[in-house]
């Protein structure tokens, strides 16, 4: 300690500097600007705006009192759970002691970049915490690029002229899909094509699917129906089942890659243990599926896709191109076309852009930057989950189905998604 008893700085070069995740830091930032008075559409946070489903529900209450530690790995029913919902969608075959259950996706995949000693290739645009998690545990990460005419999305192409420079070297891709943040995902030819070249060097395939049942049309292909031998499954229940604040993740290994999975679980055993006993049970229930499970999945696609589209229809008619969204909760616009316009304002790049976006009209975005993309670019995300999903969803339940949800129907079940496009059209032809 220095002599007035103040402690000296003693921290680990990796963290130091190292800034609150950004969609954390724009839902508190948020959050204040709300108790200040102000009048904020929160398009910043990704959180599932609809309820957990109730069959789901009813099984945490129902284990409440679940309170002995579990085996590291998962409860076994639960792992058996995941085994059949993989053989059941994707038509995979695995077994228990190839899942691993943890509290959330995200610290499973702090756990395996820890565990894994190579580098982390991502293609950018990316998830704001990808990148970080391996600049903690001092991985190299080696970022391929994308272009927004090909929605965003890692080639076969590029991932080879990355992976041909030093063929031997260890790699972990990351494949992410229904994306996080532009909302596209892949074809099935496209994941073939990658899982050849995934193939042809060796490479770990960790394939981000959490938004995989929020594919608009249920239509989710796992990239380890052509590259099981060395494709890890990331999934849990935030996204799809609602369930955020509960952190479930799941992990999915190959048999060819149990050595990896071991390492991982003997890590587990000394941080975080277990998961939670009654949320394991829950769990359950939700990886079982069912009429109610699936009616809610269906009902939760159709309002995302209704809303999706009508968002796409607003950019597009502000003079932004993109291509409509597949799946989950995201789009990605780049605000380019209005580059000279921008300027007038002194807005130069996509942390300008939001900033005055937020100060001007209420409306909260993240910038392209926090996703891995160039400082000077004026790409932004915006997350259309600012609604209240169990009213909505029990709104459209009263539309038949083979009726398409019109603009009348999101004015009245999301209107602060509407207003942050009203407020942004009024902005921009300011």
């Amino acid at each position: 300690m220095t002599p007035n008893g103040v402690h000296e700085v003693h921290l680990n070069l990796n963290v130091r500097g190292l800034p609150l995740s950004a969609t954390l830091e724009i839902n508190e930032r948020s959050n204040r600007l709300i108790k200040e008075g102000r009048r904020v559409c929160k398009l910043g946070l990704g959180q599932s705006p609809f309820p957990v489903p109730q069959p789901v529900v009813e099984e945490l209450r129902a284990n409440a009192h679940q309170k002995d530690y579990l085996p590291v790995r998962g409860l076994p029913a639960l792992r058996e759970a995941v085994v059949d919902y993989y053989e059941r969608t994707q038509g995979l075959t695995y077994r228990p002691e190839h899942i691993l259950v943890g509290p959330g996706s995200k610290e499973l995949m702090f756990i395996l970049q820890l565990v894994y000693y190579g580098d982390l290739v991502i293609p950018t645009p990316s998830w704001v915490s990808y990148a970080p998690q391996a600049h903690i545990v001092g991985r190299h990460v080696q970022w391929v690029p994308t272009w927004a005419d090909n929605k965003w999305l890692l080639t076969p192409d590029e991932l080879d002229r990355l992976c041909r420079k030093d063929p031997s070297r260890p790699r972990i891709v990351i494949l992410n899909y229904p994306n996080n943040p532009t909302g596209y995902s892949y074809t099935d030819e496209q994941l073939q094509q990658i899982a050849e070249i995934a193939r042809k060097y060796h490479v770990i395939l960790l394939s981000d699917e959490i938004y995989g049942e929020l594919q608009y049309d249920g239509g989710h292909c796992s990239i380890a129906r052509y590259y099981p031998e060395g494709t890890i499954i990331s999934s849990g229940l935030s996204k799809w089942c609602g369930a955020g604040g509960w952190r479930l993740g799941t992990f999915v290994f190959p048999a060819e890659l149990d050595w990896l999975a071991e390492s991982m679980a003997s890590v587990a055993s000394e941080t975080f243990t277990a998961t939670s006993a009654p949320i394991q049970y829950a769990a359950v229930r939700a990886f079982a599926g069912g009429m109610r499970i699936e009616r809610y999945l269906w009902q939760s696609r159709r309002i995302l896709q209704a809303l999706g589209q009508h968002i796409h229809q607003r950019l597009t008619g502000f003079g932004i191109e993109l291509a409509q969204p597949d799946g989950g909760f995201y789009l990605f616009p780049d605000f380019a076309p209005l580059k000279d316009r921008l300027q007038a304002r002194d807005i130069y790049n996509s942390r300008d852009l939001c900033h005055r976006i937020l100060e001007d009209t209420g409306v909260a975005m993240l910038p392209g930057v926090a996703f891995g993309r160039p400082e000077e670019e004026l790409t932004l995300r915006l997350a259309f989950v600012d609604f209240d999903g169990a009213r909505a969803l029990a709104a459209a339940e009263q539309i038949e189905a083979g009726k398409e949800l019109d603009e009348i129907f999101l004015r009245r079940n999301c209107p602060k998604v509407l207003t942050a496009f009203d407020l942004l059209e009024e902005w921009i032809s300011d």
